[in-house]
């Protein structure tokens, strides 16, 4: 005689929770949902930050920073995510946001640093990485120095801090290749070479160091590509840099040259070459 009453129990109990989820707001449930989908899941944030597109990032930092402003962890998120996505301006001002947080870091001010030099504000990056502490020593703060001292020319202040910079990394090809054009911005062709293959040691892949390496070698007069990794494409775009670099130098005849072999090195057809081949055969004839 007990089953039948504890059946007649249960189903008014679930009669009774029907009722009680009729009351509910679905979308509200929903925006709840999304809101800690969002902004506490920290594997998310995560891959966002690190795999996601980064048009796509910044979106996701945007909506996370509406529903909970004022989380300094999202406001990170949102400007490393605007730099990722080469939005410089945006991305000084969300830094700046960042900064001026209660809880924001020195770390966070060289962000910010970092930032205003790809926005090419130099004079003000300068003066936040001044205000950092120098016993706050980090590698992205010594890169940072030593471009803001290529831009004033000091050169030893410069070569100081690319040393310090490398010394605190375990992937220094970026710093290298970077000290290796500010060795072949000042004519110091045969030290930029050495430097740029220091840079490749460490990253065969960097195309910039490959064609900086050759422009340092092209300043020297030497015209032959070195030994190194490269696709097909990327040797047609060596060679192309390789026949302007001698075209500078007046060696005209040798630059055509090059620029032929880009251009039947080139899997597809190579515009660039072919306007420079066929602009420099227009002015000679003239």
């Amino acid at each position: 005689m007990r089953h039948p009453i504890l059946v007649i129990l249960c189903a008014a109990g679930v009669v009774t929770l029907s009722a009680c989820e009729k009351t509910i707001d679905k979308d509200a449930v929903d925006r709840e949902f999304a809101g800690v989908n969002a902004i506490d899941g920290t594997g998310l944030n995560d891959v966002m930050l690190k795999a996601a597109d980064p048009t796509e990032a910044a979106a996701y930092f945007q909506r996370a920073n509406k529903i909970d402003p004022g989380r300094i962890d999202l406001m990170r998120g949102l400007a490393q995510s605007l730099v990722r996505a080469k939005r410089s301006q945006e991305a000084t001002i969300a830094w700046g946001r960042v900064v001026d947080h209660e809880d924001a870091t020195n770390e966070d001010r060289v962000a910010l640093a970092d930032a205003l030099i790809r926005n090419n504000d130099w004079e003000k990056a300068e003066q936040v990485l001044t205000s950092i502490p120098p016993t706050h020593e980090t590698y992205q703060r010594y890169r940072l120095e030593a471009m803001i001292a290529d831009s004033h020319k000091d050169w030893k202040k410069a070569d100081s801090f690319y040393e310090t910079a490398v010394g605190l990394t375990t992937r220094p090809a970026p710093v290298l290749n970077n000290w290796g054009y500010s060795k072949l911005s000042r004519g110091e062709y045969a030290s930029a070479e050495k430097m740029f293959y220091d840079t490749l040691r460490h990253d065969p892949s960097m195309f910039t160091a490959k064609n900086n390496l050759v422009l340092a070698r092209g300043a020297q007069g030497n015209y032959t590509l070195p030994v190194m990794q490269m696709t097909q494409i990327e040797r047609a775009e060596l060679l192309h840099t390789l026949g302007l670099s001698a075209i500078k130098r007046g060696d005209v005849e040798i630059g055509k040259g090059l620029l032929r072999d880009a251009i039947e090195t080139h899997p597809q057809h190579f515009d660039a070459a072919s306007t420079a081949l066929a602009a420099l055969e227009t002015s000679i004839s003239n």
